[in-house]
């Protein structure tokens, strides 16, 4: 509820309170309580189809998938509901128990921007989804369902015990306690050294995705694993620890969403209610979407892109990594970095 209207009864009490007896008795005409805040139903439809594909895929994609928390937070205009989450704080209101979401809902007044997309300890402690609405953060349906996946991938990243630990322990932070670092870092991405050497990595990776016979495939890939010790090479070691970053957490994660997305189109079947949303797409066009969007990444400057490059470098290097080793993601939470 809005600041304003939580005040609202006591600026009622307050007048009433100074206002003078009247002379008669009269009828008093009963004034109806507000309406307990509900999730709009297309929202509902939304997250409870993220869901069902969540528990769909299962550990399928990911080893322990189903281990990390899937609890959200949709920012709505006005307010912020909060589903499966084990650990509410105080200022959220119990709505009731949501069948359709199998979970609990909450709510609070709003206090977050509509148009987030992002995972931290929003609520409680516990790494959070918090999104705004399709309408607000300009995606499909479709693609926000994925998103959803995307993120919730990050909370498996986020909620291993040791995460902040050893994101401290690279030593990027330089003071900031914030965790804006984490954009803000101070990168060479205007060196021309730099520009070249990561252009060439990202043209092999891109070339190696894009070719269909498998000795060229193979040929682009070893000349990418070049191209990326050379890249190496040239960053001094705060550097090069926060481009592995990015590219382990940022970069997974965008493969991740791919990986979602090919495993809907082929294996899951959307539900009545969501495909009939006026803005579904099937999940198969999602994934060709997705897909090009790393291809047109990697074909994109890095003075121009600046941080998000790293996010299809990473993309790419774990979707060549599946099909040079299929047990990488065996050692994925050992390090954080995709390479060894």
């Amino acid at each position: 509820m809005p600041r304003a209207l939580s005040l609202l009864p006591l600026v009622v009490a307050a007048l009433a309170a100074c206002a003078p007896a009247p002379a008669a008795r009269t009828t008093a005409t009963p004034i109806a309580a507000p309406a307990t805040p509900t999730l709009d139903s297309d929202d509902r439809i939304r997250i409870a189809e993220a869901f069902r594909l969540g528990d769909a895929i299962g550990d399928s994609i990911w080893p322990g998938w189903t281990s990390a928390p899937f609890a959200v937070l949709l920012v709505t205009p006005e307010r912020e509901f909060l589903v499966r989450h084990p650990r509410p704080s105080a200022d959220f209101t119990r709505v009731g128990y949501d069948s359709l979401l199998r979970s609990e809902v909450l709510v609070r007044a709003r206090t977050l921007s509509p148009a987030l997309l992002a995972t931290f300890p929003a609520v409680g402690g516990v790494p959070t989804i918090v999104v705004g609405t399709p309408r607000a953060t300009g995606k499909s349906s479709t693609e926000w369902v994925l998103t959803l996946l995307h993120e919730h991938f990050h909370q498996l990243q986020t909620s291993r015990p040791d995460y902040y630990a050893r994101v401290g322990a690279l030593g990027l932070a330089r003071g900031d306690q914030t965790g804006m670092w984490m954009l803000n870092y101070a990168f060479p991405y205007d060196s021309s050294l730099v520009q070249m050497r990561f252009g060439a990595l990202a043209a092999h990776l891109d070339s190696a995705l894009s070719a269909t016979a498998p000795d060229v495939r193979q040929s682009h890939w070893l000349a990418a694993r070049v191209a990326r010790a050379a890249l190496r090479a040239a960053l001094p070691a705060d550097d090069e620890r926060y481009l592995a970053f990015q590219m382990w957490q940022e970069g997974v994660a965008r493969y991740t969403e791919l990986l979602a997305a090919r495993f809907a189109a082929r294996r899951f079947t959307p539900s009545a209610a969501f495909a009939a949303l006026p803005d579904f797409v099937p999940f198969g066009a999602a994934a060709t979407r997705i897909e090009s969007g790393i291809h047109a990444g990697l074909r994109a400057p890095l003075a121009r892109d600046r941080r998000v490059a790293f996010y299809p470098v990473g993309a790419a290097t774990a979707l060549l990594l599946d099909e040079e080793n299929a047990e990488w993601k065996g050692g994925y939470f050992g390090e954080m970095k995709i390479e060894r």
